[in-house]
Formats: C-alpha cells, structure tokens, sequence
C-alpha cells in the first residue's frame, strides 16, 4: 500500500480556511499541525510531502515548488504579527525573535536594517517564554499569541503588515504550500483549493468555532479572517514576494537566483 501524502500546516487561526474539511476533501492524506519554523524543518527533512511553509524558507531551500492561488498574505495591517518595543524603531538595539517565526523574523531584519538604517543584536525567543521573560528592547510575536498579547510593558507595537504596506504599497505574502522535490501530490492540489472554497465561504462558522480556544472574541476574529487576512496568490502578492525575496537576498538572508516555480494543478485556471 502506498504511503499516505504527508500534509502539515500551521496550527493558528489563519490557516483554518485553508484546511477547512481536509480530511474529508483528502481523507488518505496525513495533516500535521505544528508552528511554521517546525513545518519547514519537517519538509526539508522529508517528513512532509507539502507544507504550508514560511515563504524565507522557499528562498532558502531553492528546490520546492509552489501550489497556485493559495497563500496566508496581507494588504496592510495583519495583526498577528506585531513588534512589541520599549523604544522607536531607530533606537532598538536588541530584538528577540519569536522562534515560531521565519519568515517575519526575516521581515523584521529587513525593516530594521534597509528601513530605519539600525543592526540590533538578534536573540531569540524560545516558543515556551512569556515576552516579558526578555531584556531585549523589542520582541516579535506571530501568529495566535501576538493577537492575544498587550505587553503593557512595552510603549509601541507595530505592526509589521502595516509597516510593508507604508513602505513599499506591496501586499506581503507569509506562507504558501510548498511541495517537495520528486513528489506526486495526486488529488491532493484539488482538495487544497476545495478546502479553501469551502474555508472562504465559512469564515463565520470558523471564527465562532476557534475564538473559544483562541480566548479571543468571536467577531474580532470573523473580521481579522474576512477582511485583514488574504487568501490567494496572484500577481500583486507574486509581485511583493519578489520585492522581499530581493531585500532578503540583499542582507544575505535568502539562497540567490530562486524563482517561482509552481507545482502543475491541471485543473487550476487562474492566471500565474
């Protein structure tokens, strides 16, 4: 019998769309949830076939290829990825980098360094520590528990989707699935963009269903869901995915000459 496709994706509130009756739509395939840094590993490593990845991680490897029309992106603000500072940008002399995160720990180097001119000491943040367990003059929190934290602690909490935006008018695009070398994904692509028809057209449902777990308000989360998270991957995220992948290649972040090479779905019709 053949193995089943081995399918992880990040285990927070934006990534439930995209995984909306999965099991259902891929019932032979296998999902792991973990946090996104884990899921890179466990698809470099050959653990995962395709994994809803941080995008950095696409740039480093330079061999996977990209399902089409899916992504975890903003057009602004986010919310669930916030720079928490004791001080303004330009004075931040040590970050703490939530060890979750690589792709916005990437982007928080990238907007330290190439816009407010500052290379602070970077340290990390264990995913068991409280942000107020670091000395450090600001702390990067993604995900679930940057929408659950205040920090009162700290004076400025930027947000680092509407910081992109400021700077350069580009959407930014955090993760997409990406598939490893040699793997025959079979169905799996279909029931993918299925799963994220099907999470799209819930979103009300979704958010009354997780805001409980979460300890977040139900319709908070039906907003930041249907009106601050994006779902797809057309040209203008192509287009901020480029710009990062450049800067990140600048600061030697990201493995150069890597192109966007998608993963061929027959039935996908949407234009690249």
């Amino acid at each position: 019998m053949d193995s089943p496709i081995r399918i992880g994706a990040v285990n927070y509130l934006n990534t439930k769309p995209l995984i909306c009756d999965l099991d259902l739509l891929a019932p032979e395939a296998e999902l792991v949830l973990e946090v996104p840094s884990k899921l890179a590993d466990s698809l470099a490593d050959g653990r995962l076939d395709v994994g809803l990845i941080p995008v950095i991680e696409y740039f480093r490897a330079g061999n996977y290829s990209i399902i089409p029309g899916i992504s975890i992106a903003s057009r602004g603000p986010v919310l669930s990825v916030t720079l928490f500072s004791r001080r303004p940008w330009t004075d931040i002399r040590r970050v703490a980098l939530d060890e979750g995160s690589r792709t916005s720990a990437a982007l928080t180097q990238i907007l330290l360094r190439l816009r407010y001119g500052v290379t602070p000491e970077v340290l990390p943040l264990p995913l068991d520590w409280s942000a107020e367990e670091t000395d450090a003059d600001a702390v990067l929190l993604i995900g679930d528990r940057a929408m659950r934290a205040c920090l009162p602690g700290f004076d400025h909490a930027y947000d680092l989707g509407q910081e992109w935006f400021d700077w350069t008018g580009l959407p930014f695009v955090y993760a997409f699935w990406a598939v490893r070398p040699g793997v025959d994904l079979g169905d799996v692509p279909a029931a993918l963009h299925e799963a994220k028809r099907r999470g799209c057209a819930r979103i009300g449902a979704i958010a009354h269903r997780e805001a409980p777990r979460l300890g977040l308000d139900a319709g908070f989360c039906r907003r930041y869901l249907q009106s601050i998270i994006q779902f797809d991957l057309g040209p203008r995220e192509q287009a901020g995915l480029h710009h990062y992948y450049t800067l990140a290649c600048e600061l030697g972040l990201a493995r150069r000459g890597v192109a966007l090479d998608f993963y061929r779905c027959p039935d996908f019709a949407e234009s690249r």
